[in-house]
């Protein structure tokens, strides 16, 4: 990435309150301009406030993202085209933040998940927007879902989710 200012460092920070600890994002414009924006946008609303991780699979990754915590739900805001990172540009790792979709790549909205651990078999077929830089520890502690599709019952909620420009 390039140098950047401190303000804009903020500005492409997400802070994320979970039940088990707060949670630090950087932002990717770099990779995935739309996304980070769609994300920001969202995050400035109040959208993700309250918001389950309605699908966590052990070993895998947590999602969030759907207010209907179905994984059938999304914002109102259009989605968006892919932003796929080839795998020589980034990589589905421990910490990685990307956009969840159907099986249409131009269909991700809202949805988002946080991977607990490497995935080489989602690189260039999931857009990448961020990575966590602290907190993973509160990740690691998110409820897990049972059976192979890894839907919770009572599951943890974003407490909120907020750029950091915002929050200074």
């Amino acid at each position: 990435m390039s140098e950047t200012t401190p303000a804009a460092d903020l500005e492409n920070t997400l802070i994320l309150d979970l039940e088990h600890g707060t949670v630090t994002i950087a932002l990717r414009p770099d990779l995935a301009p739309k996304h980070v924006e769609q994300i920001k946008a969202l995050a400035r609303r109040g959208f993700y406030d309250g918001v389950p991780f309605h699908r966590v699979i052990e070993g895998f990754m947590a999602q969030g993202g759907d207010p209907t915590g179905t994984g059938t739900g999304g914002s109102d805001l259009p989605d968006i085209e892919a932003e796929f990172s080839q795998p020589g540009t980034a990589r589905f790792v421990r910490g990685t933040c990307g956009m969840a979709r159907t099986q249409n790549p131009h269909s991700a909205n809202s949805q988002f998940f946080i991977m607990f651990a490497p995935a080489t078999s989602l690189d260039g077929q999931y857009t990448i927007w961020g990575q966590v830089t602290s907190g993973m520890e509160a990740i690691d502690k998110i409820k897990r879902g049972a059976g192979g599709s890894g839907m919770v019952q009572g599951p943890d909620r974003i407490r909120s989710m907020k750029v950091a420009a915002d929050a200074a």
